[in-house]
């Protein structure tokens, strides 16, 4: 994509803040999101260190016994693919030492380096942001009517939004947000996906570490994590879904490492259980959301391909629009500094998604794809509201529930907000 192409990204605001704070910048995040054209949009030259033939195998090697020559160029210098060349880590913040001057370098990567050979954190030196796939504000998908910060603040303007069909909404997460692919139609953009996957499996994964893995035991446990997509499962009941769907048999420590691994190379993006601001008697489970980097990677390992197939299982719908909210919640949080969690205790109440603010005050938000399911999630959030309260916990400051059908922004009598997916931005 050629610069003048480029379509900005939340984060871009933060790039430009860490610039004037840090020597340099480490964008991270899983392959095919962006990180690449988001560095070129902030840098002036650059070097690319992908293992493969031509020119940037050649750079990396280069990186390893010349690493003076690859800093060399343009300020601020984009470096992409970093963890391929590690040691320039330390040449890097030996150089931003020496010249004491903010915005030097841009590193992206693609997966969790080895720290082998490494000798500093980089601390006080380097910044580093997280990048995920884009958005439906970002992707142009949603109108941006209603602010996630002034929601969270209280403050909502009631605005007539604009129908949405069910059609629409199953599109959006076959397609995905990955910024090469938001022009596709669902299924081209499906086929796209499914390439990536095979590539993680067959090439990135052994890249990681060296380590080879039993291809069809990655392929057995990402089609599990699709299928509990949105869920708290164990690793345990991964293993017993395995075990009955596919009628094969993975060691818990081999599905433990092969998460790990997958983890590193950012394609898993879970959310914490939350709990540390509520201070009530209540015991709260432990427990991660279990995401993908993107729901379109679970609709490809559940072969949906068109919207029509995901319209006819409404239960993998629910999931997997919950999946995409919770994408673009994270997202727009992360843009003013707030954190996303979910909400589970042993008394079976559930939040489907907690945004933390940095006052320490926190909001309550349900996801529900249709219409027909506002005032059930709306009493549950009242609920668990009133028995925190009883409890002598922290109440959430915001009762909101996210629709994908919705027509409207606004605030029910009874104070809890309902907005639209397609009406959301940071």
């Amino acid at each position: 994509m050629k610069i003048e192409r480029y379509k900005r990204r939340i984060v871009d605001d933060k790039i430009e803040h860490y610039l004037k704070l840090f020597g340099a910048v480490c964008i991270e995040g899983p392959k095919y999101c962006g990180k690449t054209w988001a560095g070129r949009y902030h840098s002036n030259s650059e070097v690319l260190l992908h293992k493969q033939t031509g020119e940037a195998s050649n750079n990396v090697e280069l990186a390893k016994i010349s690493p003076s020559l690859i800093l060399e160029g343009e300020k601020p210098k984009l470096i992409d693919e970093w963890q391929e060349a590690t040691n320039l880590w330390d040449e890097i913040r030996a150089d931003i030492d020496k010249t004491g001057l903010k915005g030097q370098y841009i590193l992206t990567g693609s997966s969790t380096p080895n720290r082998k050979g490494i000798s500093h954190s980089g601390a006080g030196r380097f910044g580093k942001i997280y990048l995920r796939t884009m958005s439906l504000y970002e992707s142009g998908d949603s109108t941006g009517d209603i602010s996630l910060k002034e929601l969270c603040n209280n403050n909502l303007k009631q605005k007539l939004t604009g129908d949405v069909e069910l059609k629409h909404i199953a599109g959006l997460i076959i397609r995905g947000g990955w910024p090469a692919n938001i022009e596709y139609s669902p299924k081209d953009s499906s086929e796209t996906i499914e390439e990536y996957i095979k590539l993680i499996i067959d090439d990135d994964l052994i890249r990681l570490d060296g380590v080879n893995r039993d291809k069809h035991k990655v392929k057995l446990l990402l089609k599990s994590l699709a299928r509990n997509e949105s869920t708290t499962v164990s690793n345990m009941t991964l293993k017993k879904d395995i075990s009955d769907v596919d009628n094969e048999d993975i060691d818990i420590d081999t599905i433990s490492s092969y998460l790990n691994a997958l983890d590193k190379l950012y394609l898993l993006d879970n959310d914490e259980p939350f709990s540390s601001n509520i201070r009530s008697s209540i015991r709260v489970k432990k427990s991660e959301k279990r995401h993908f980097a993107d729901p379109s990677i679970a609709c490809s390992l559940l072969n949906i391909k068109e919207e029509d197939k995901l319209i006819n299982d409404l239960n993998t719908f629910g999931f997997l629009f919950e999946a995409m909210v919770e994408r673009d919640l994270k997202i727009y949080a992360d843009s003013f500094n707030a954190k996303c969690y979910h909400y589970q205790d042993y008394q079976n109440r559930e939040i489907d998604s907690v945004v933390e603010l940095e006052d320490g005050s926190w909001c309550a938000f349900e996801i529900k794809l249709g219409v027909n399911r506002i005032d059930e999630a709306a009493k549950s959030l009242l609920k668990l509201k009133d028995e925190i309260k009883k409890e002598k916990g922290k109440v959430p400051s915001v009762l909101c529930v996210i629709c994908g059908l919705s027509n409207a922004a606004y605030q029910r009598p009874d104070g809890v907000y309902v907005v639209p997916i397609t009406a959301l931005k940071h």
